[in-house]
């Protein structure tokens, strides 16, 4: 007993804080749940009466409470109690009667609640998508109306509501049987029903959904069901949706104007009628449809709305393609508006909106004259000395007309009116800067870049909001950079892009304009003969100045959160292979081409390491070393050629870290990259004087596989000035004479030019003073040369005959410093050589 009183005062509880809106709807909905649950753990075996009537209603609510908040699977327990309790109720009253008219009493008392339970489990039903019960129930109440006639409404409502959940899903079939169901039950009881309105309202949804479900298929029942709602309550709704449905199944001019008389008397907003006027031109029945909108001025003479008419005439005659006749208009309007019979500012900003739209279409299609007749009109409307920010917009457009008619004074005459009107609009310093351009005035266009960057940077509180964005700054600076570049105007388009990327925060647009920009001046550049291509780009330092710009960009964008990891490798690949493939154009411009292959390898360093990055980075790092010695080579101040060895060394040192990491990725046997990296780095030690040049040497005379060539090479710029290293030339040569003597089979012509270098460097021309050792080690190469000469015949006779000469002059020097004995030995090797002569032997005998 005391859990049951607890769960009545819960309830009653419930009840006046949900009165006070204390509680939420689901607040209440588990309060209620919590209250009937205890009743019903509370009831006896055999319950009073007014305990189950308690039960029943305590049920009842809370399963509409769950339906309510849009949880009717948890309803349908306490629905099916409250329909047990009914059946107890009715068996405990049916006990106790005395007589039929006792029981008859009883079953109608009983009969309300199940009506109500029978209603909300079709409720339930229809929100689970059961569609069978929920038919079932609304059955069985509507079988119940004789009895219970003052539900008619009540049930027809309920069908409607059903119709209109079922219709938002787009479930037609059971959406139309609601509706038809709510129109059937709306009949039944006149003295009940729901009113002719809301009948009609009934059936327009009904045409409706019969419409939108198949209108070739269900077109005869929409039809019968608009003009069943407009007999029983004539309303505008269904008047238009008449016609429609009228237009959607090709009914005859006729039929429709005979739908649009039954409608005449009826009163219509003007802008339902414009919207009638629009849904028959837009389904090409012009001749009904001007007729249509030509008598509804006579509607509503004394609206101030009229000019809407006149706009929508205007609409459909350029939709038309009828431009005179609404030129015609538009003409018309502009006397009105001069002749007190002005648009109200609604209807003027949409003229406006109009003729722009239509100025828009003839400059995409570039009819520029065409273009610059409909702004004019716009002009017309506005009054001399006027300030209005839609015309400072208005005069830069027909600026831009102008300017593709070459009318460069009109242009001018435009964009001073656009000054006046909006001076610190970032458009009409954009427009200024294009005159000035144009009019190849640099001072004018750097002022006006200038001007368009800060304002980029921070808009100008009057600017028009709705036409700038947070992009449209950089976009206008971008497209400067453009136009300075088709106008070889380098400098004002470096200051641009200076702009840009201050203000560019984001860094795919920058990317982009400045990919854009780069290909422009490619397809430019591409554009000219090769001898002009060259010329434009060796002058293209701007080229230069973009490639690094996003180099600076792509080292910032790792703090911005929205250009990801591989955005970053994208774009940093398209950089590095342009830059890459720039070089190779600058062939005829050694410092260019350094430059751009440093550029390619900087921007390669934000790909990943790959074993192509990595290749392409070795190369990059070699070709700028090799440029480097190559104009070091050239006749340059000392201090020049050691900055530029210096450079080299650095891009080899690079270089060499780069390749122990490429040669741990595959097999490079025949890779050159060894040997240029050890002549590049000795070239470049040797010229610097560089102290660790011995060291670098020592590890090269201990490599097994070295070859001829390289050792020759090394001697060679070991006395390439300004390096001096006889030693390391001579070590090198012997090194490489000692090879050739390992040959299989000798070349003779290589190895006389490497034992003729060798001996230059060991006895200069001219010297008498030697030391016996170095005579002696000459002597061998001699000897060297004295074999091979008699073991072939490939022996170059100008090489005989040289070394015929030294040894003979060697000889002559000893002579003259009192060696006789000496010089008898190396007149007699002279001799030697002498036997070896060909053709020349006879002349020197």
């Amino acid at each position: 007993l005391q859990v049951e009183e607890s769960a009545v005062s819960l309830w009653n509880w419930t009840v006046t804080k949900h009165t006070g809106a204390v509680i939420s709807d689901e607040q209440r909905a588990r309060l209620r749940f919590v209250a009937c649950r205890l009743i019903c753990l509370c009831q006896g075996s055999d319950p009073p009466e007014g305990t189950i009537r308690r039960q029943i209603l305590m049920s009842m609510k809370t399963g509409k409470g769950w339906i309510d908040i849009g949880k009717a699977s948890l309803a349908d327990g306490f629905l099916e109690n409250a329909m047990s309790s009914i059946e107890k109720l009715y068996a405990k009253l049916r006990k106790g009667s005395e007589g039929e008219a006792d029981i008859q009493a009883h079953r109608a008392d009983v009969e309300k609640s199940l009506f109500k339970v029978l209603s909300y489990q079709a409720e339930s039903a229809v929100a689970q998508g059961d569609f069978q019960k929920a038919v079932m129930c609304v059955q069985r109440c509507k079988d119940m109306l004789m009895k219970l006639p003052k539900e008619t409404c009540y049930l027809s409502i309920l069908c409607y509501n059903f119709g209109v959940e079922t219709y938002e899903l787009k479930r037609y079939e059971q959406s139309s049987f609601w509706l038809s169901q709510s129109y059937d039950i709306g009949k039944m009881d006149m003295k009940y029903s729901v009113g002719k309105e809301m009948q009609a309202k009934v059936l327009r949804l009904l045409a409706t959904t019969y419409f939108e479900w198949d209108c070739s298929l269900y077109l005869d029942k929409a039809l019968k069901a608009i003009s069943l709602a407009n007999q029983e309550n004539l309303h505008p709704a269904g008047f238009f949706l008449k016609v429609k449905i009228l237009l959607k199944s090709g009914a005859s001019d006729e039929d429709i104007n005979s739908a649009l008389a039954e409608f005449t008397h009826l009163e219509m907003s003007l802008d339902f009628c414009l919207n009638t006027a629009k849904l028959l031109l837009e389904h090409g029945r012009e001749s009904v449809g001007f007729d249509f909108l030509k008598s509804v001025p006579e509607r509503f003479e004394s609206s101030p709305d009229l000019g809407k008419i006149t706009l929508l005439h205007i609409e459909f005659l350029l939709q038309n393609k009828r431009e005179l006749l609404a030129k015609q208009k538009i003409e018309e309007v502009i006397i009105g508006h001069y002749t007190g019979k002005q648009l109200l500012p609604e209807a003027l900003n949409q003229l406006h909106i109009i003729l722009w739209d239509r100025a828009a279409k003839h400059y995409e299609e570039k009819s520029y004259s065409e273009a610059l007749n409909w702004y004019n009109y716009s002009v017309s409307f506005y009054t001399p000395g006027q300030i209005d920010q839609n015309l400072a917009k208005l005069q830069r457009n027909m600026a831009s007309c102008y300017l593709h008619l070459k009318q460069v004074d009109k242009a001018k005459e435009a964009v001073k009116q656009a000054e006046r009107c909006d001076p610190n609009s970032i458009f009409t310093k954009f427009s200024v800067y294009k005159i000035a351009v144009l009019d190849n005035d640099t001072d004018k266009a750097m002022e006006a870049v200038i001007e368009m960057g800060k304002l980029a940077e921070k808009p100008s509180e009057h600017e028009d909001k709705l036409r700038v964005d947070k992009n449209t700054g950089s976009n206008l600076l971008s497209l400067a950079a453009q136009i300075a570049l088709e106008n070889d105007q380098q400098i004002v388009a470096i200051k641009a892009l200076e702009y840009l990327s201050e203000h560019l925060q984001d860094c795919r647009q920058l990317f982009a304009s400045l990919k854009c920009l780069i290909r422009l001046m490619l397809s430019k550049v591409m554009a000219e003969n090769a001898e002009k291509r060259w010329v434009c780009l060796k002058n293209h330092f701007l080229m230069n100045y973009m490639f690094s710009a996003a180099h600076k960009k792509l080292a910032e964008s790792f703090t911005e959160e929205k250009f990801t990891g591989d955005m970053r490798i994208l774009e940093a690949h398209w950089f590095r292979k342009v830059a890459w493939n720039l070089a190779v154009q600058f062939k005829d411009s050694p410092e260019k081409m350094r430059d751009f292959f440093v550029l390619s390898f900087k921007l390669s360093q934000f790909c990943p390491s790959d074993k192509a990055v990595l290749i392409a980075q070795k190369t990059c790092l070699l070709m700028a070393a090799a440029v480097d010695l190559e104009m070091g080579r050239q006749q340059v101040t000392p201090s020049e050629q050691m900055e530029l060895f210096s450079q080299a060394l650095q891009h080899l040192q690079t270089c060499k870290e780069i390749w122990k990491v490429l040669k741990l990725t595959g097999d490079f046997a025949k890779d050159p990259t060894d040997t240029l990296l050890l002549l590049y780095e000795f070239e470049a030690r040797s010229k610097l004087n560089d102290p660790t040049l011995h060291n670098l040497m020592e590890s090269v005379w201990e490599q097994p596989q070295i070859e001829i060539k390289t050792l020759e090479i090394i001697a060679s710029l070991a006395m390439e000035s300004p390096a001096r290293y006889p030693v390391l030339c001579k070590k090198a040569l012997k090194s490489a004479l000692n090879l050739h003597r390992k040959q299989a089979v000798i070349d003779a012509v290589k190895f006389s030019k490497c034992l003729h270098s060798l001996i230059n460097i060991s006895l200069p021309t001219g010297l008498t003073d030697l030391d016996t050792c170095v005579l002696q080690e000459v002597w061998d190469y001699f000897e060297d040369a004295l074999s091979v000469v008699s073991s072939t015949d490939a022996y170059p006779e100008m090489e005989i005959l040289w070394l015929m000469t030294r040894a003979w002059n060697t000889g002559i020097f000893q002579y003259t410093v009192g060696k006789y004995k000496e010089a008898e030995q190396w007149c007699g090797l002279g001799m030697r050589f002498l036997n070896h002569l060909g053709s020349l032997k006879k002349s020197y005998e």
